[in-house]
């Protein structure tokens, strides 16, 4: 690992981007970080003298003998172990705007403060105790939450629901193995009439059929984490003058597309991202597909359909004022995409009676836009489950490192059952046991080496 990132030595970094804001707050913490805050902060001692978790007002000066005022500021202050780090911290909140910032982090780094590493107070926080590593990973997935939805589920983990899941289920398998190494420990002849019962099969074997259940449903919600944190391409599919421009704006609540009665007005494709019932969307506005009458349509179109191999799912737009047409149906009949057949204008044209499933919409009114929600969240959601509905887990993995680790505790554990269903001898099934005991050590922390916590942190944005 690289040696700064096991140092306690003092550490500063901005924890807000500098800019147009009305504040700037730069983050340091440390062995000795408020001794040497205070070589730069006037009125003198009174940061030494300040009590943990109290905001001191005054000015960074210049390391030098003039002192020259740098920037008033308001500092808070934390002594250890009550702080995020668990060490001496200090958020110092200065005026906004790039300079001043710069002003007072250039006269911190005079006064022996270096610059933080990526992730490097979280990393601390860690070492420190103060955070598992669930909860460590939960806070950068907190800061990159593009909808409600994930920065609830975010925060559920980071409370600690995730960590005490897998604390639950890795005690369990502890007894389990204990059971195990108990009888291992002693002879047949040592071990009492009671242990009969457990010749041939693995002690407690229920508990660990429980946890097998409860690890496969932690495993199964990395698919709807992944699709509420990193969102889904959806794209706006039919002929030309079917509404997609309309339906495009409507979903946005904006006009960002361009609406005219005119067939082939979007020649080339527009995207942007919203949010619907919690779920990011790249959504997609593409051109009408049709046999292109001009040269700069027709790339138009061919990028619509490099799009529609792109997408999670389309939404594919019938003309309500002329009806399902053949291009319709040979469209909806070639398509492996999963896809919403989407009736529109059904203000002044109603769908027939038809077999097919069609939704119903006004991208005109707004009319039918809640069931097309609701559709779109179950169509996602289904294909992010495989062929069943299910329901998000209150307790869910965030992160693929935690669901590869979740996947190989499973991979153990089924391993050890099915040899305890052969009746192998418990010496083989054991190791195995310990094997998904330590995957789910690796999950918290509890069992961790310096090349994985290097890399893990490494990706978090400095001054977190």
């Amino acid at each position: 690992m690289n040696s700064t990132y096991g140092s306690d030595s003092p550490i500063a970094a901005f924890a807000t981007t500098p800019g147009g804001g009305a504040m700037t707050l730069i983050r340091c913490s440390g062995r000795g970080a408020i001794d040497l805050a205070e070589q730069v902060f006037s009125p003198a001692d009174k940061l030494k003298a300040a009590p943990g978790s109290t905001v001191i007002h005054g000015w960074i000066a210049s390391n030098n003998e003039k002192k020259e005022k740098i920037d008033e500021v308001l500092v808070s202050v934390f002594r250890a172990p009550k702080s995020y780090t668990g060490e001496d911290s200090l958020e110092i909140c200065c005026h906004g705007g790039t300079v001043s910032g710069k002003a007072v982090m250039d006269t911190l780094k005079s006064a022996g403060f270096r610059d933080a590493l990526p992730g490097e107070f979280t990393f601390r926080s860690f070492m420190n105790g103060k955070l598992d590593l669930t909860k460590a990973e939960s806070v950068m997935e907190l800061v990159s939450a593009k909808t409600d939805t994930g920065r609830r589920h975010a925060v559920a983990r980071l409370s600690g629901s995730l960590e005490t899941e897998i604390n639950k289920i890795k005690n369990e398998l502890v007894n389990v193995l204990s059971g195990a190494e108990i009888y291992l420990d002693y002879s047949e002849d040592e071990v009492s009439a009671d242990a009969d019962e457990i010749k041939g099969m693995m002690p407690q074997k229920k508990i660990a059929l429980d946890a097998l259940e409860r690890l496969k449903k932690l495993s199964a919600s990395w698919q709807m984490e992944r699709l509420y944190q990193e969102g889904v391409t959806v794209v706006i599919a039919g002929r030309p003058n079917a509404g997609k421009s309309s339906l495009f704006n409507s979903l946005l609540k904006e006009d960002r597309s361009i609406v005219t009665e005119i067939p082939g007005t979007t020649r080339d494709w527009i995207e942007a991202w919203t949010s619907i019932k919690g779920i990011p969307i790249r959504l997609v506005d593409t051109a009408g597909l049709r046999k292109a009458a001009d040269s700069v349509e027709k790339i138009g179109v061919e990028r619509s359909h490099q799009l529609l191999m792109e997408a999670q799912l389309i939404l594919y737009l019938i003309d309500g004022a002329e009806g399902i047409v053949l291009e319709d149906r040979s469209f909806v009949a070639e398509q492996s995409k999963p896809l919403l057949l989407i009736w529109n204008k059904a203000d002044i044209a109603p769908p027939p009676s038809m077999a097919e499933k069609v939704l119903s919409v006004s991208a005109k009114t707004g009319d039918g836009l809640n069931g097309l929600y609701t559709a779109m969240e179950e169509e996602l959601v289904r294909n992010s489950q495989g062929k069943e509905f299910l329901e998000v887990s209150s307790v869910s993995v965030g992160t693929a490192r935690q669901k590869g680790l979740v996947d190989d505790a499973c991979t153990a554990l089924e391993e050890a059952l099915a040899m305890d269903d052969k009746e192998e001898p418990l010496d083989l099934i054991a190791p195995l046991l310990r094997e998904a005991v330590n995957s789910l050590g690796e999950i918290t922390g509890e069992v961790s080496t310096a090349d994985i916590l290097e890399e893990m942190f490494s990706r978090f944005c400095v001054g977190k």
